[in-house]
């Protein structure tokens, strides 16, 4: 729907002025009549140039700040409008006012919260929107809001300790990378020049690196568009459901890695589970909800499985209980007593709490055993490389002294 910008006068005869998402004119008039504002003037919004490559991205963080402030405001008692529209003021990304005045207008016009937040996807998930759709249905907004910012915030972090873990081995690995690419293609040419003259046959290591470095010379541009056609395939096939379940899998039996992102899923899982329990969504709902934002195909497929037994009657521990190459004995036996306690949502805590500490710890041992690991290797890397172009001058120079 179009958004149009309004002006008009209000009760006290001050004039007001806003935005208005709506079918067309009249339906604003109606909208503003009902606010009792006379409207003086309704005009289209003018399209703003799209630059979406230059928008920044509206980030986990951004969306758990905006979540805590939300429920903050609703459990002070300001009405809905005005908490949305104190936000849409307060916000610095304007691709995320942009997307609040959206919402706005659509509460404005009739919608419910949620319904307005569920036609914002590229924001607000299904889990967003469900547990809003809850609180609203059990007239506690501002108690699920606050489950939300919370979730929202445990998960933002764990998220950033991840990447970092990832990150910092990447960044030296290229920095690695184009430490001994700069030395194959400027100086080890320069070696090679002066040994050209030397008539004498080169020590194997010498002549293996000057062999690497004149192969990387002459094909360096192919090089270059052959990781570059990887880096485009391999996004192409993560766009396709097969290729997205193999990459994934392959993700999880990555040494050291992979074992980190299994029980960051397994983290995400319970605390996803349980946050929506808690708020009243029903079960089969909360695991379709859960399966979505595993983050793993994997385990997204493994959830939806287990989703499908626990519809035909059987309890939560039990299907997951096979899946036992994602579900460890542990959550299984947590979520069983959780059952039979009538607690599940609060054993899901504990369990997300359990392995957001194990996280911690492995990142932290991570970064720990990496730093001096890519110390050496660099260190290896590039003196190898150095001693194999000066091994010609220490053989020269041993003969001459043997010979003297």
């Amino acid at each position: 729907m179009p958004t149009y910008i309004w002006k008009g006068k209000g009760v006290s005869g001050g004039l007001q002025t806003g935005e208005i998402t709506a079918k067309n004119p009249q339906e604003v008039y109606n909208l503003l009549r009902e606010r009792k504002i006379v409207p003086t003037s309704v005009k289209p919004k003018p399209k703003e140039l799209s630059l979406s490559f230059m928008k920044k991205g509206i980030s986990g963080r951004d969306l758990a700040i905006f979540t805590r402030q939300f429920a903050t405001m609703i459990n002070a008692g300001l009405p809905l409008i005005k908490c949305l529209e104190i936000q849409a003021e307060q916000v610095e990304k304007s691709n995320f006012k942009s997307i609040l005045k959206k919402v706005i207008g659509d509460v404005e016009g009739g919608s419910t919260l949620a319904d307005a937040l569920k036609k914002q996807k590229s924001v607000f998930s299904d889990l967003y929107v469900s547990m809003v759709a809850a609180g609203e249905q059990g007239g506690a907004l501002d108690v699920i809001l606050e489950r939300l910012a919370t979730y929202l915030e445990k998960s933002a972090e764990i998220i950033r300790k991840i990447k970092g873990a990832m990150i910092y081995p990447a960044m030296i690995f290229l920095v690695t990378l184009g430490a001994v690419a700069i030395m194959l293609l400027f100086v080890i040419p320069v070696f090679a020049g002066m040994y050209a003259g030397f008539g004498a046959t080169l020590p194997a290591p010498t002549r293996i690196v000057m062999a690497l470095s004149d192969f990387l010379k002459k094909n360096i541009i192919w090089i270059t568009v052959f990781l570059i056609a990887l880096v485009v395939i391999i996004r192409a096939l993560y766009k396709t459901e097969s290729g997205h379940f193999k990459i994934d899998a392959f993700l999880l039996k990555v040494p050291i890695f992979g074992d980190l992102l299994k029980k960051q899923a397994l983290a995400r899982f319970s605390r996803t589970l349980a946050t929506l329990l808690s708020s009243g969504v029903n079960i089969l709902d909360a695991l379709e909800i859960t399966a979505k934002t595993a983050g793993n195909k994997v385990i997204e497929q493994a959830i939806l499985r287990s989703r499908q037994s626990i519809a035909q009657g059987e309890s939560i521990a039990n299907p997951l209980a096979k899946e036992k190459a994602l579900f460890p004995p542990m959550v299984v036996q947590m979520i069983t007593i959780g059952e039979q306690t009538g607690g599940l949502d609060d054993m899901l805590n504990k369990v997300a709490d359990f392995y957001d500490a194990e996280v911690d710890q492995a990142v932290e041992n991570l970064m720990s055993a990496i730093e001096p690991i890519v110390i050496v290797f660099l260190g290896v890397v590039v003196a190898g490389l150095l001693m194999a172009m000066y091994l010609p001058i220490f053989k020269l120079a041993s003969e001459f002294i043997g010979g003297g």
